[in-house]
């Protein structure tokens, strides 16, 4: 036997509550802390800049989803399955049968999440809720060019960068910025 991440299905919006319910069972004996190891809701950060001010809050990477990590035995794994798919708003185990032994997912797949959640150490991700296009105007709000305006020129969404031509001097010189360091001109 050895620790497996498994993926648990649940309704949208009862992620946290199948959650809650799992560590109560833990928490009273009805489930074995030998065999459910942990259970993790994985969260991302999402930055939305609005009028100026940033809002961080936090979107669940896998609405619907839970991970469970788990120390199936090859005998009796039936009595925790079915104690955690009998649970209200679990729909039951990704790409498993009813009455069919759980399939893990892979090593590689559980900690890709779990970095993205920032659960494990690594680079967490923070993704950014706003979108600019070549040729929109910008306000840069931190840094040394703040309070000066611009027009997009270039646009790196996987490092989340923009290259923005701001008036130096009557020149238009680039500068490179992060996208949290801008926001869209009114």
């Amino acid at each position: 036997m050895a620790n497996e991440w498994y993926i648990v299905q649940t309704y949208t919006g009862y992620e946290g509550k199948v959650s809650r319910v799992i560590q109560q069972k833990l928490d009273n004996g009805d489930l074995s802390s030998d065999i459910v190891k942990s259970i993790k809701v994985p969260e991302e950060e999402v930055v939305e800049i609005k009028d100026g001010k940033k809002k961080v809050r936090k979107n669940k990477l896998l609405a619907g989803y839970i991970m469970a990590e788990l120390d199936l035995p090859d005998l009796g794994w039936k009595d925790t399955f079915n104690q955690i798919r009998h649970i209200q708003g679990v729909s039951g185990f990704v790409g498993t049968a009813s009455n069919e032994r759980p399939r893990p997912i892979s090593a590689d797949e559980a900690k890709n999440i779990l970095m993205r959640s920032g659960e494990i150490k690594g680079e967490k991700l923070v993704r950014i809720k706003q979108t600019y296009a070549i040729g929109d105007t910008v306000k840069i709000t931190e840094g040394p060019f703040k309070d000066f305006s611009g027009t997009v020129d270039a646009i790196d969404e996987e490092k989340e960068k923009l290259t923005v031509n701001v008036q130096i001097f009557g020149r238009a010189t680039p500068v490179e910025l992060n996208m949290t360091q801008v926001e869209k001109a009114i």
